[in-house]
């Protein structure tokens, strides 16, 4: 078989939950897996969550209804609400918290007729400008909900645009804009996602959304003390299929872009970009083969790849090869390709995941 995998930790999943919960304490904490758990498998994250952690977040109510049929029974908040007004129905038979950001969805809720009132998350827009309500909306969006006797409980939630980068105001200007939307509103508060998480402490959270975090990966470009602790989740590995001992001169791949500058010795590697693997790593994105440490050589191909085993004499037919993981982080591997983790998490597929640490 293709030895191409893909091997999730589950146990460094859980560690990774845990910092977020140490860092925010007093502090609820869902457990953001939309995406399949940013290609992790949704299932299997959430079963080895479950336990500890507050809830779920997913993106839309397919992601949610695939965690209810596999016996998650933790609540689960729709990021993106409903899509349409006839999901209410089964927002209220699988208990479904539902983010409300837009006054359509208000108006749906109010028109509706449910069995049991619901939980909503109401979305401010507090500069982001993606989804969410208008600040001069918000107080009486707040205050429609309560009076439809259709909404059980209310939290107000909001989502920055730029705390990845540390040292930009625009998220304080954001917690502005969202503390004066919110004055005199009596509910729980939810702001912090991992970036946040991570790295402003000072923005008041009683829900945080910890999401790529979880998979062990950082959203900064810069060193940060508390994602040094995270543990990689995922080992995206294969073998080496074939070793040419080329001469100095010749070009490596599609479109020549790598020629052998001296005699060097490559290695061929089951994985390419129709596994999810980014095309436009370019030469020099890190590798671990037997070990060791080399490098990516040329054009990524659509199943196979290419790098250098002229210095790792131990390397050969069968060794494995760490595309990103415990020793290259996929950060690394982001940076290089000009993406970011989530990305190339979220692009796998075609390759088998194997768990441990259930």
């Amino acid at each position: 078989m293709r030895p191409a995998r893909a091997l999730i930790d589950l146990q460094a999943l859980r560690h990774n939950y845990q910092v977020a919960r140490e860092v925010t304490a007093g502090a609820k904490a869902l457990a953001v897996i939309k995406a399949d758990a940013y290609g992790h498998g949704a299932v299997r994250c959430a079963q080895a969550l479950e336990a500890e952690a507050d809830g779920f977040a997913v993106a839309c109510i397919e992601e949610a209804l695939e965690l209810r049929a596999a016996g998650i029974r933790a609540p689960v908040l729709l990021l993106e609400g409903f899509f349409e007004a006839d999901e209410l129905s089964l927002i209220v038979e699988h208990d479904f918290w539902c983010v409300v950001h837009s006054l359509w969805q208000l108006e749906a809720i109010e028109k509706a007729t449910l069995s049991k009132p619901i939980t909503v998350w109401l979305k401010l827009d507090s500069g982001m400008h993606r989804v969410g309500l208008h600040p001069k909306d918000y107080q009486a969006a707040y205050q429609r909900l309560l009076a439809s006797g259709k909404v059980a409980k209310i939290v107000l939630m909001s989502h920055f645009a730029r705390a990845d980068e540390l040292h930009e105001q625009a998220s304080a200007e954001q917690v502005a804009v969202f503390e004066a939307a919110r004055q005199g509103l009596a509910a729980e508060v939810s702001l912090r996602n991992s970036p946040a998480v991570l790295g402003w402490p000072q923005i008041p959270s009683d829900w945080v959304r910890p999401g790529i975090m979880l998979y062990g990966a950082t959203p900064f470009e810069e060193a940060n003390a508390v994602a040094s602790r995270l543990q990689p989740v995922m080992t995206l590995e294969s073998k080496v299929i074939c070793v040419r001992e080329l001469p100095a001169g010749e070009p490596v791949g599609y479109g020549a872009k790598f020629i052998t500058q001296k005699p060097m010795r490559i290695g061929v590697v089951a994985m390419g970009y129709a596994d999810g693997y980014p095309r436009h790593a370019p030469t020099g994105t890190p590798v671990l083969v037997a070990g060791q440490r080399s490098q990516l050589l040329g054009r990524v191909s659509m199943d196979m790849l290419c790098i250098d085993l002229t210095d790792v004499p131990q390397a050969g037919l069968g060794s494995t090869v760490e595309l990103w993981g415990k020793n290259v982080l996929a950060s690394e591997v982001a940076m290089a390709a000009d993406t970011i983790p989530y990305q190339i998490f979220c692009n796998l597929r075609r390759v088998p995941l194997l768990y441990s640490g259930a």
